[in-house]
């Protein structure tokens, strides 16, 4: 039988889900209402187009385990999140060039397919450190599964977009990677992807 103090914790903590449930509902709608006024407050009108910004990628050549530098124009955001992103996105464009010295997977997708690649950038201060950023990079969950296996390509990878994000951004000092948003053990079965990168390392001995 149940007693009447069992009864009245059983509907205190009934009571208590219904509220938290109600709240959590609430807080939904209320960024539901944040996200319709900013899409609202959009200007119609089409962006300025922001001028061409060199910029330099580190191409790996897989022949003698090199990065080759290559300069390319884009415009560029001011936001260093996408500025980010789009000079890893042109980075890896660059693999899938004809002749490339890095050929990767994805160079004969068909129209309309979304290339695997980096999804987003996020800059951060470096944690414990009042000087530098930390770039987190976050590859989409395809990416390593289209990726050449193997010690050598999969590090080679790495030093490339390493070495091209703080060619291009020089406050970014570490470097860390995700795919889908989650940590990995590796990128294609080898390289480590659990460690901290030291950006300014080229040889990748600096990790955390």
């Amino acid at each position: 039988m149940i007693s009447r103090a069992q009864r009245i914790l059983f509907f205190t903590m009934l009571i208590a889900a219904v509220t938290m449930a109600a709240i959590l509902i609430r807080l939904r709608e209320r960024a539901q209402d944040r996200l319709y006024r900013a899409q609202s407050a959009m200007p119609l009108v089409e962006p300025v187009e922001a001028p061409p910004t060199a910029i330099t990628l580190l191409i790996p050549n897989d022949a003698d385990g090199s990065l080759l530098e290559s300069q390319r124009s884009l415009p560029l955001p001011q936001d260093e999140n996408a500025r980010a992103r789009i000079i890893l996105t042109t980075l890896l464009s660059a693999y899938r060039e004809p002749h490339s010295t890095h050929p990767m997977g994805g160079a004969s997708l068909a129209p309309g397919t979304e290339t695997p690649g980096v999804d987003e950038v996020f800059l951060m201060p470096v944690p414990q450190s009042k000087q530098g950023k930390m770039a987190v990079v976050n590859f989409s969950p395809s990416f390593g599964q289209m990726h050449p296996s193997g010690i050598e390509p999969e590090t080679l990878t790495l030093l490339s977009i390493i070495g091209t994000l703080h060619a291009n951004l020089p406050d970014i000092a570490q470097v860390r990677f995700l795919v889908d948003g989650r940590q990995a053990d590796t990128l294609a079965g080898h390289a480590d992807l659990t460690r901290v990168y030291v950006a300014s390392d080229s040889a990748m001995g600096g990790g955390q």
